[in-house]
């Protein structure tokens, strides 16, 4: 199943609290989500640093051990991106953990193209072959990351019009070459200015801060700025982390995205 989160902000905070310390937070997901699934087949967390993802991942669970405790105490970035891991493609590794990054992209992935194993060689066909030797891993999450980077470094289109499209060119394929298998692709995709989400077969939700959250678990808003700088933080996650906030669903079969100016646009794929 995978849980997906993504926090991207004008200004650096911190979110160990949605991380760790809420009544939902990602570790307690780890270990029971919604669905009453566990998600204990690694966990990654990346944040952004000069412009560049720094990940730290993991095979163990998120709930085992202080490890992915620790890598969210230490989280304090204007974009973030973690995810906990249930396998289905490919085996419980780290080179098949998410978020998979590449430059100044980075990519988590929950959900599942099941006819991975027929479509492989197609989609390899589609990369670009200076990109094939940079995936590490069997996952058909990271074959489509670099689907992602071929199409968007080969075409110059906007992130969110690549994902779109490529979700709709994967589900086709998968649709025509193995009717039966499962094809659900809830994503988020960031180089750290663009931030984007995919929402098919998945739940996925965000909230919109349009002005300084206080966390309800420590009271804190979590960030350092100057009182000219404008407050404005949006997170994309597959549940509602937090109570004390208005989440609202993204409709089946859609894109969002982050704008420049961080106002939400959800579009039909």
């Amino acid at each position: 199943m995978c849980r997906l989160y993504g926090f991207h902000s004008t200004v650096p905070r911190k979110v160990e609290c949605e991380l760790i310390q809420s009544q939902n937070s990602l570790i307690v997901q780890s270990r029971r989500d919604e669905h009453g699934n566990s998600n204990p087949d690694g966990w990654g967390l990346v944040t952004y640093t000069n412009h560049l993802p720094h990940a730290d991942r993991q095979k163990r669970p998120a709930f085992d051990g202080e490890d992915f405790r620790w890598a969210a105490a230490k989280a304090y970035s204007r974009t973030v991106m973690a995810h906990v891991r249930r396998a289905t493609i490919g085996a419980v590794v780290p080179e098949n953990t998410h978020p998979f990054v590449f430059e100044r992209f980075a990519f988590s992935h929950n959900g599942t193209i099941e006819g991975f194993p027929v479509l492989k060689d197609r989609i390899l066909s589609e990369i670009e072959p200076s990109l094939r030797s940079h995936i590490q891993g069997s996952t058909d999450s990271e074959h489509f990351f670099y689907l992602l980077l071929t199409r968007h470094m080969k075409n110059g289109t906007p992130m969110v019009k690549t994902l779109a499209d490529c979700c709709n060119l994967v589900a086709s394929w998968s649709a025509t070459e193995a009717p039966s298998a499962e094809f659900a692709l809830n994503a988020i995709w960031t180089d750290g200015h663009q931030f984007v989400a995919s929402k098919l077969g998945r739940s996925l939700w965000y909230v919109d801060r349009e002005r300084v959250h206080w966390c309800e678990v420590c009271g804190s808003q979590h960030a350092i700025f100057e009182d000219r700088e404008e407050y404005h933080a949006v997170v994309v996650a597959s549940e509602r982390i937090t109570s004390n906030e208005d989440w609202t669903p993204v409709p089946a079969g859609s894109v969002v995205e982050i704008g420049a100016d961080f106002a939400v646009r959800v579009s039909g794929m």
